[in-house]
């Protein structure tokens, strides 16, 4: 399957805040678009992750709104962003869209941000069925990410 990339090696625990114990560290994922952007949460403890509302905004501005109202709202420990590649695993321009979109993140929000690879998260959510493919889309990214911690 994809590894996930993040600050830290890959072994490494992720870090947590004093005050949250890491079985209950919670996360916000994003399937990042041009003009949609899926999210979903979820958490160490149960390594699920439950679809949100898509994110509609074309524009930086108007999708950093929403982020920060999701994080706000969510207040997660960290963030994770799903990163596309060709199948063969090379990167292509959503590669780099995404990757400026998760500096973006960190940035603004002070967050850590973990980089998953999404090879096709969209079609597996496609072939599933899903009504939002996006917020399905954010869900499997997470739950990869979840799956992968020790």
């Amino acid at each position: 399957m994809s590894d996930v990339m993040s600050d830290a090696p890959a072994s490494a625990p992720v870090p947590v805040p004093a005050a949250v114990p890491a079985h209950f560290q919670s996360f916000l994922a994003f399937d990042f678009g041009a003009k949609r952007t899926g999210v979903a949460s979820g958490n160490r403890l149960l390594r699920t992750a439950t679809p949100q509302a898509t994110i509609k905004a074309e524009g930086a501005d108007a999708r950093f709104a929403q982020v920060e109202a999701r994080i706000k709202e969510w207040q997660p420990d960290a963030l994770v962003v799903g990163v596309p590649y060709h199948p063969d695993g090379a990167p292509h321009e959503n590669t780099r869209r995404a990757q400026k979109f998760a500096r973006q993140l960190r940035g603004r929000f002070n967050l850590q941000v973990f980089e998953v690879d999404e090879r096709y998260s969209t079609t597996e959510a496609l072939s599933s069925g899903a009504r939002d493919a996006d917020a399905a889309s954010a869900c499997i990214i997470l739950e990869q990410f979840l799956r992968s911690l020790p």
